[in-house]
């Protein structure tokens, strides 16, 4: 069973998009951890732009999905955390390109 590393995670992770900013949550900087464990199992620490977002079940659903297409998963946890809070500083260059700042 090939293993699973956090950089093939994140790659999974760039065809996620919050669907009200046209930039993967990667680039956006929502994803403040992976952790893959000698099984297989990954775990995904990320966060929203706004506590508040309506759309936080659906992208969190979202990155599930993308990451669950991995060859030898065995499990996928995605959990959402608003500490510390999502700020512009987080924005890689790439999103900050796509975003014009």
């Amino acid at each position: 069973m090939p293993k699973i590393t956090a950089d093939q995670v994140l790659e999974k992770l760039k065809d996620v998009y919050d669907p009200e900013i046209p930039v993967n949550v990667v680039d956006l900087g929502l994803i403040y951890d992976v952790q893959v464990n000698d099984s297989n199992e990954v775990h995904v620490l990320m966060t929203l732009t706004a506590p508040g977002c309506g759309m936080g079940p659906y992208i969190a659903q979202q990155a599930e999905w993308a990451i669950s297409e991995m060859e030898g998963l065995e499990s996928v946890t995605v959990e959402m955390v608003f500490d510390p809070p999502w700020s512009p500083d987080l924005l890689t260059e790439e999103g900050k390109k796509l975003l014009g700042i």
